[in-house]
């Protein structure tokens, strides 16, 4: 591992793509783009690869992966579906929505991605390149956020090389991702909970199921016993700077996370502003979340200071995100 190296960096293409899947079957880790945001793959039922990634990321062994498939089939290979898993399946993927269930019989994928859990999270991925890697590859593939532990999830393929430049094998660069905040993830127990907000809004999710999410138990989240999925730390996605949620004023030496075309009280006294969509738009803001919280970190703030955003939609999955990053770290 060559900390502080480079990592070949290539444009998406079939050829790349097929150089991806040589390179997964041969133990190598390899960042792709979702939609929403890029991952670091490895040969999910490669328990050495899978340590190595682990390791890459700085990533807790005790915090469950999640694993990308082709599509339903290949699901099926892999967990057991009841009823409302299946109609969840067919109604958001290929997309941003990932499923906890009970491992099949016969799952290949390695306990430790599953972190000797007896259930497994997996998704269908909608992005072009994800899905033709994954087709080249032929197997499930575990693809966290391609980003060091507990940082700010990456959305470019520069952001990729920032964090693990020199600790993986190949990045395969097509641009920013779409979506921007990871995957809604679903655990069907007895009555299906939302696990963490995501790409696919819970009340979408709710309509499918025709009845509403059941929320976590509160001890479910926290930094130091088993979450029941992955993205469930309660200090994730965090820059290095400080984050002050819900800022109503600005205090002189705080950049700005705005959101919206209404300004704060103190905003000409701020070291840099960044909005995340002046129009107010929440699909915008999530896309543009991790970029920008990425930039302002970089300016050297005392504070990152966040105006409020809407908490319905897609401002669900970007509260959770900023809730997590503004969790004080030891």
């Amino acid at each position: 591992m060559n900390v502080g190296l480079k990592t070949p960096i290539l444009p998406a293409s079939e050829a790349t793509a097929a150089m991806a899947a040589r390179c997964l079957a041969e133990g190598g880790l390899v960042a792709f783009p979702t939609e929403t945001v890029y991952g670091l793959g490895a040969d999910a039922t490669n328990a050495a690869a899978v340590a190595r990634l682990y390791q890459a990321k700085g990533r807790p062994a005790f915090n469950p992966l999640i694993a990308h498939i082709r599509d339903i089939e290949a699901a099926r290979q892999i967990a057991q579906f009841d009823a409302p898993a299946m109609a969840l399946a067919v109604a958001f993927w290929p997309g941003p929505l990932s499923l906890v269930l009970p491992k099949s019989k016969g799952c290949v994928v390695a306990d430790l991605a599953t972190a000797g859990l007896d259930t497994i999270a997996i998704r269908v991925p909608a992005h072009p390149v994800a899905r033709e890697i994954l087709r080249a590859f032929g197997g499930p593939v575990v693809a966290p956020s391609a980003n060091l532990s507990g940082h700010v999830s990456p959305t470019t393929a520069a952001h990729v090389q920032t964090d693990l430049g020199g600790r993986i094998d190949l990045v395969v660069d097509d641009g920013p991702v779409e979506v921007g905040v990871e995957s809604t993830i679903v655990g069907c127990f007895e009555q299906p909970m939302l696990l963490r907000p995501g790409g696919v809004p819970s009340g979408e999710i709710e309509r499918v199921l025709g009845r509403a999410l059941a929320q976590p138990p509160e001890d479910a989240v926290s930094d130091t016993g088993q979450p029941l999925a992955p993205g469930m730390l309660a200090s994730h996605y965090a820059p290095r700077t400080k984050v002050r949620l819900n800022a109503r004023r600005i205090e002189g030496g705080e950049a700005l996370l705005a959101f919206g075309p209404n300004a704060v009280p103190g905003v000409e006294a701020a070291s840099a502003v960044m909005n995340l969509s002046q129009r107010g738009d929440l699909t915008e803001a999530a896309a543009n979340l991790f970029g920008y919280l990425r930039a302002l970190d970089a300016k050297g703030a005392r504070v990152i200071a966040v105006m409020p955003i809407p908490d319905h939609g897609l401002g669900e999955a970007i509260n959770d995100r900023l809730r997590r990053a503004a969790v004080e770290r030891q």
